[in-house]
């Protein structure tokens, strides 16, 4: 009998862990098939004759000054959600027969800036972060003064370059991580030849943005190609966008220079928050069009993301939050980002006023990708300058 009794009061405790993992796992399915999904705008109609003529422009423009430079990579313009012209030429592998197309991800260099910022802003807006806090509030040993999220966001930090000093500092043959990078600007901060005041001017500085990809590891205790992609790849159906890490090295298609050299593997190329995003034309324009939506960051978030922070010398060219941008006279804005990394170039530009964007990323270095500035005049009525820069 007591036997009997022990036997069923075993099979009541199974039977009650049975339904705690069928409760929890009940639980977990509910969390996983409530993730967030944003509702991208549907496309807005565009007046057939304008759209036909911007077709023309943009064909003309490919074939005259792209095409004829031995671009290698994917362009897309697109206008309210419209893509009005879509392009792809060259190979993935310059000795193979593997061509890119719409699904090929490639390398988006300094544009990958765009996302870490954003990112940044939102876990403000989440009540995470405070922009003005001091980097040391949430690393101790940061022995750097005044350095604050919205200087290392706006490039007021006065920190050196890690992409110069981390070689400098013995780092040449060892490969680099975020961590490294941080431990080398607080324990050899003496060797450190030049070092700025805090807020003082604008320096453009990848140390900036390596620093607040960990930041953002620190404040959502998991890693920053985990998060982004939790938060946006996901969200957004990106599905050929990721951040590089050791397990995507089998999807991380390589780039070349000029003349068509395969660009070698460095030290550097484990370092995120500056670089290291791979993504498409198509995934950009849905990154764009939330932004465009303001589901992911609010009225006040943006505006503070295209402030300019930098007005010491005269000119249209600034920075704000994560952006390039042109700041005319008259408060007429047009929000950008460049990149390059190795034979990669990348434009990412965002015409807000209206609603318009041009998107090139080279798997070949071409400076002519940069000349993608001549292509918002058609639907800006400002005059563009620009400048071939990273």
């Amino acid at each position: 009998m007591l036997n009997l009794f022990r036997m069923n009061l075993k099979n009541r405790c199974f039977v009650i862990i049975l339904s705690g993992l069928f409760l929890f796992a009940c639980k977990i399915g509910n969390s996983e098939s409530s993730k967030t999904k944003y509702l991208i705008p549907n496309e807005v109609q565009m007046d057939t004759i304008l759209k036909k003529n911007i077709q023309l422009a943009c064909t003309n423009w490919y074939d005259t000054v792209l095409k004829k430079s031995g671009f290698s990579g994917g362009v897309l313009i697109a206008q309210h959600g419209n893509v009005i012209f879509e392009k792809y030429e060259g190979k993935v592998h310059l000795n193979n027969d593997e061509s890119i197309n719409n699904l090929t991800p490639l390398h988006i260099a300094s544009v990958s800036k765009t996302f870490t910022a954003m990112a940044i802003l939102k876990l403000c807006q989440d009540h995470l972060l405070n922009l003005d806090d001091p980097f040391s509030k949430y690393f101790n040993q940061f022995n750097y003064p005044g350095v604050t999220i919205r200087t290392l966001l706006n490039h007021r930090s006065g920190l050196p370059n890690y992409v110069y000093f981390m070689d400098e500092m013995g780092w040449k043959n060892k490969t680099v991580t975020n961590q490294d990078v941080l431990n080398t600007l607080v324990q050899q901060k003496s060797k450190f030849k030049k070092i700025e005041s805090p807020n003082r001017k604008f320096t453009y500085c990848n140390t900036n943005y390596v620093l607040l990809a960990l930041l953002i590891e620190k404040i959502t205790q998991t890693t920053f190609a985990y998060h982004l992609k939790k938060t946006i790849f996901n969200p957004l159906e990106m599905k050929h966008s990721f951040v590089y890490t050791d397990a995507d090295s089998s999807k991380t298609n390589p780039s070349f220079d000029a003349k068509g050299k395969q660009a070698a593997f460095i030290n550097l190329d484990k370092v995120v928050g500056d670089k290291n995003v791979f993504s498409t034309p198509e995934d950009l324009l849905k990154w764009d069009r939330l932004l465009s939506s303001k589901q992911y960051l609010n009225d006040s978030m943006l505006q503070q993301a295209y402030e300019p922070y930098s007005n010491e010398k005269e000119g249209i060219r600034n920075y704000g939050l994560g952006w390039r941008m042109f700041n005319y006279p008259d408060g007429y804005k047009i929000i950008y980002h460049n990149g390059w990394w190795h034979g990669n170039n990348a434009v990412f530009m965002r015409l807000i006023k209206e609603d318009a964007t041009i998107i090139l990323i080279g798997n070949k270095y071409n400076k002519k990708i940069y000349s993608a500035r001549e292509l918002a005049s058609l639907f800006a009525q400002n005059k563009i300058e620009f400048k071939d820069e990273e």
